[in-house]
């Protein structure tokens, strides 16, 4: 992704892996490809494998730099955590993303988590003489109270659901809120003028999105609102990791509703470089644009 500018605010990416990742059948329940032939040919040639058949899925964090503020959203898997295959792929190339941005631990103020899945929350922790402590020394941590409890509800009932299985819950989240770096906030909260919260729960009970406007220029950072174009074509799909898929269906389409046909940026987590793009209203759902200039 190329370096984007909302106003005084830059955004970049730090990417942790990408590539083929699963099949569009495996992702969304009840999706059959020959049921849907306008919106597989309508997609970018970024975000399909052809040889596998599968979709091509990026793990990244946004930095997004305020000039007042380094601001980290998502955290992608992290190190040590001991999860199974397929998510034990090599997590160096996030470490050495982070180097290349010039950034070290310290120097984030807050880490932003849309949502607090495996693939989102990894990094806000490191493992230190056998125990598991903040990655990012000052940063202040923002998860949703919703989001936040929901999870550590579960934890305490030993119950695990798909994006938060494995004690994802007491390794990324419960150190830092015993370290007294946790915020839990509600929908609308201000980072700073003109970084808010937009809450748009569904694939998790307080999944939020970061809203960026700057200089007459807005951004969204939508975290697993959606994962990939085809949920443009067609908002009802939701994935097997939604925590509720109806209010996931709802979230897209109010979303999508209100900024199709608008010069609002929207930034997923997965998708692939280069990532930013916009949505049109079409006849059947809305169509995505990459972003290429």
């Amino acid at each position: 992704m190329k370096p984007l500018a909302i106003g005084d605010v830059t955004i970049t990416s730090i990417v942790e892996r990408d590539g083929p990742w699963r099949r569009p059948e495996d992702m969304f329940p009840g999706f059959r490809r020959e049921e849907h032939p306008g919106s597989m040919a309508r997609l970018a040639p970024e975000v399909m494998d052809e040889a596998t058949g599968k979709m091509v899925i990026t793990y990244q964090s946004f930095v997004v730099r305020t000039g007042r503020h380094v601001i980290l959203v998502d955290t992608c898997t992290g190190e040590d955590k001991g999860y199974a295959a397929p998510m034990d792929f090599d997590k160096t190339p996030w470490l050495r993303a982070l180097e290349a941005e010039g950034l070290a631990p310290e120097d984030v103020d807050y880490v932003f988590c849309t949502h607090l899945h495996i693939d989102h929350s990894g990094w806000n922790t490191k493992l230190e003489d056998g125990r598991w402590v903040p990655f990012f020394p000052r940063a202040k941590y923002v998860f949703h109270k919703g989001e936040y409890e929901a999870w550590e509800a579960l934890a305490r009932e030993g119950v695990e659901r798909p994006g938060g299985a494995g004690g994802v819950w007491r390794m990324n989240c419960e150190p830092i809120m015993a370290a007294g770096q946790a915020l839990l906030v509600e929908d609308g909260f201000e980072i700073e003028p003109g970084i808010s919260l937009l809450l748009t729960p569904g694939h998790s009970p307080g999944h939020c999105c970061l809203d960026i406007r700057r200089g007459g220029r807005r951004a969204l950072i939508t975290g697993d609102m959606f994962h990939h174009q085809l949920q443009c074509h067609d908002p009802a799909l939701s994935t097997i990791f939604c925590w509720d898929a109806e209010g996931a269906r709802a979230s897209r389409r109010k979303v999508f509703a209100e900024v199709a046909d608008t010069e609002t940026l929207l930034l997923p987590i997965h998708f692939p470089s280069p990532t930013v793009g916009r949505l049109t209203k079409a006849s059947d759902g809305y169509d995505w644009a990459f972003v290429r200039d």
